[in-house]
């Protein structure tokens, strides 16, 4: 799936300058220049390269972070559920025990209202 990242945007735009196009014809002194410009760059871009690179190591000990703690959190929150859960059922035992009865709305049932007269 295609996000907004993945996008075309004006970085990809392809200009005279990217092009390296000139207006006027190359004379045989400006390939040094050339080559020098294209030298500096490939260095440019090698930089950009390697800084891209450690962000994303960065980015991943990060996601790896976050897993790690949503597992764990994950873990906390099961152990909570088998602890509600046995003491539900310690509960209802003590109830059945004790012949104490749950005041729960069986499905269908309809709440019946309190009434009483209000004299003015």
């Amino acid at each position: 799936m295609r996000n907004v990242d993945s996008r075309r945007g004006l970085n990809d735009v392809r200009t005279m300058q990217s092009v390296k196009k000139r207006s006027m014809p190359r004379i045989q002194g400006s390939a040094y220049l050339e080559l020098y410009m294209l030298q500096k760059e490939k260095d440019r871009l090698l930089k950009e390269n390697e800084k891209l690179l450690k962000e994303n190591e960065r980015l991943l000990m990060k996601m790896e972070q976050t897993n790690k703690r949503i597992e764990e959190i994950d873990g906390e929150i099961n152990k909570l559920r088998e602890v509600d859960i046995t003491t539900q059922a310690e509960t209802n035992k003590s109830l059945k025990k004790n012949n104490f009865t749950q005041n729960t709305r069986k499905q269908g049932e309809k709440k019946e209202w309190k009434k009483m007269s209000l004299d003015y």
